[in-house]
């Protein structure tokens, strides 16, 4: 942990450096891809000594597939080979480990590593493989047209400013960055004589950076005074089960919830400025005309802590890869792209149990989730109070909900999951079938999905 805080505090002053003396106008584009490549190789020596050697191996594997393998298969090749080799390091942690996670836990810049190589895998394909009109108006946006030199491609998965944390960007955006295009290309977006601009105005990240590191700072102190005084282990506690009555319990597990997010806040936070620091992350302009730099955010808070619906709290934590896995799975998959979403979510993050309880778990209250929402809310829209009432109660479905699914993720084994789930008597489980069973659900056909997809693609491409 004081390598990670180390080497990400080190990173945010290189960033600054880098913005400032090897910007675009001072440097070219090969000088830049080879300081932010050599400084994420020694920050990930630095942090996982020898293990990082792991990193290295992945890398150049899929460099070779991507030059070697056929059009068709560049994606799946490569998708293949890189959670194979993920999932042979996650096995191996068992053994090392022991459920425990130690200083040269090498698993998290793999797992970013393994999304880099998928996505720009994906892409590609998309790019060199495929006709237009096959693509999502997302897909075609994000197509790469050609395969990257081995500078390009050593800098998009081992720069500095992602190395340690992430998060995953998109190979495209990436480039646009290091070539000097990344805000530029947003900035054009908006009519600027309309505002009464003469020429495109210069946005500086640094607003965005100390607002950031005051989230930072505010989520390490939680963490330190939080996270170690209120155990997730404590729901499980034999003393704490006997005495405390069903109700006190389920307040409880929402209090060890909230106690064990601020170390990812902290994490994910300090990434997010690190990369806007470098002046990456640039996603435009608001309604308000306030420049935004939140393109690699990983979590919208206010909207996680305010969520009313599972699929909400979802969406605005872990962005970045929930937006991997719709890109590499569920807009590829031919069926059950649900299911097939949790599955790959469990297997990328580990094979330890209480993952797979967690994902398992969440896909059945997903889809209950779902089926209330499509046969109930409309009931609640037709006045304000009702409309109250309905976020209200929602809310805190979801926010118990959510603390329900994420508990074996914390535990990780199986005989403490199965002695939580059982304290508190299987009541999500139990719930989510009954309303499966009971609410008509309509889901989404893949065709539908993909027809919708072509629609607005035609619609773009008509403008």
């Amino acid at each position: 942990q004081i390598n990670f805080v180390a080497c990400q505090l080190f990173a945010l002053l290189a960033a600054f450096w880098f913005r400032i003396y090897l910007s675009p106008s001072h440097a070219s584009s090969s000088v830049r891809h080879a300081f932010a490549t050599l400084f994420g190789i020694y920050f990930a020596v630095f942090c996982f000594g020898w293990y990082s050697i792991h990193l290295f191996v992945l890398v150049l594997m899929n460099y070779g597939i991507m030059n070697m393998a056929s059009v068709p298969n560049i994606h799946r090749y490569s998708f293949v080979v890189a959670m194979g080799y993920l999932t042979l390091c996650h096995i191996s942690r068992i053994y090392i480990f022991h459920y425990g996670i130690l200083t040269t836990d090498f698993s998290g810049p793999l797992m970013i590593i393994t999304q880099k190589i998928t996505t720009l895998a994906c892409q590609l394909h998309d790019g060199i493989g495929r006709q237009a009109e096959e693509l999502t108006a997302e897909q075609n946006r994000l197509a790469v047209k050609s395969r990257p030199s081995l500078l390009e491609y050593l800098s998009y998965l081992l720069n500095f400013m992602s190395i340690i944390a992430g998060p995953c960007s998109n190979y495209k955006d990436y480039i646009a960055f290091i070539e000097g295009r990344h805000v530029h290309m947003k900035l054009l977006e908006v009519n600027w004589k309309q505002k009464g601009y003469d020429r495109l105005p210069d946005p500086s990240p640094t607003g965005a950076v100390m607002y950031k590191l005051c989230i930072t700072l505010v989520s390490l102190i939680l963490f330190l005074t939080l996270t170690k005084n209120f155990p997730m282990a404590y729901i499980i506690d034999n003393e704490f089960l006997d005495k405390t009555p069903f109700l006190s319990r389920l307040g409880y597990l929402y209090v060890v919830t909230q106690a064990a997010k601020p170390k990812y806040y902290f994490a994910w936070t300090l990434a997010d400025a690190v990369n806007n620091a470098a002046g990456y992350g640039f996603s435009g302009v608001d309604e308000r005309g306030t420049f935004r730099w939140d393109l690699l955010s990983n979590l919208n808070i206010w909207n996680i802590e305010t969520a009313t619906s599972f699929k909400m709290y979802i969406e605005n934590w872990n962005i970045q890869t929930a937006a991997w896995l719709k890109r590499v799975c569920y807009d590829r998959a031919p069926w059950y792209p649900t299911a097939l979403t949790f599955i790959l979510s469990a297997l990328w993050h580990g094979i330890y149990p209480g993952y797979y309880f967690t994902f398992l778990t969440g896909i059945l209250i997903t889809l209950a989730a779902r089926a209330i929402r499509n046969n109930c809310r409309h009931y609640f829209l037709s006045s304000v109070p009702l409309k109250i009432a309905y976020d209200v109660v929602t809310w805190a479905v979801t926010q118990l909900a959510v603390c329900y699914t994420v508990a074996p993720f914390v535990m990780l084994a199986v005989e403490p999951t199965i002695k939580f789930y059982k304290s508190v008597y299987f009541h999500m489980h139990i719930l989510s079938i009954l309303v499966l069973l009971l609410l008509p659900v309509r889901p989404q056909t893949h065709s539908v999905r993909r027809a919708q997809n072509q629609t607005m693609l035609n619609s773009i491409k008509s403008k």
